[in-house]
């Protein structure tokens, strides 16, 4: 089995924005169940249908096949429920570890999160000056979840 461990965060500043080439990245969901997300994605020329299991702290299974991009946007057009989650992504590496950050567009415009992947949960790191918040427990910055209750409709969005 695959394991994911990843911790997230807010941004603050945007001294990132200067970092890293950004690519745009479309996904959408054929299951957003907690206990088993089953994505569909295509970043630039390449596209995989990811499956991942339920969290435990900053910890799940994920297992990622690569699969044609003509039929990840087949899938993405025809089973994924709309909206679609749309994003810039740039990596950003820090140290020892890649940090990658998100900027959403669409119905989520305006957040911009940043995630690292980390070998154990207690694993120190590099923390730059624009990370912000920590929100990894927070189900409401969970992509899949971003699909039924898109940033714009928060009432306390930060």
């Amino acid at each position: 089995m695959g394991v994911e461990i990843e911790r997230k965060f807010l941004l603050q500043g945007d001294a990132w924005r200067a970092l890293g080439e950004a690519t745009l990245l479309r996904q959408g969901y054929l299951s957003a169940d907690p206990a088993r997300v089953v994505r569909v994605r295509i970043e630039g020329e390449h596209a995989a249908l990811t499956i991942k299991g339920k969290s435990q702290g900053a910890t799940r299974g994920e297992w990622e096949y690569p699969i044609p991009v003509g039929e990840a946007a087949e899938l993405l057009d025809t089973l994924c429920p709309p909206p679609l989650i749309e994003k810039y992504r740039r990596r950003i590496t820090v140290g020892a570890h890649v940090w990658e950050v998100d900027e959403f567009l669409g119905a989520n415009a305006g957040l911009a999160v940043a995630e690292i992947e980390l070998a154990s949960e207690d694993e120190a790191f590099e923390k730059p000056d624009w990370i912000g918040a920590e929100v990894t427990h927070d189900a409401r910055y969970f992509n899949s979840n971003l699909v039924s209750h898109p940033y714009s409709s928060w009432k306390d969005a930060p």
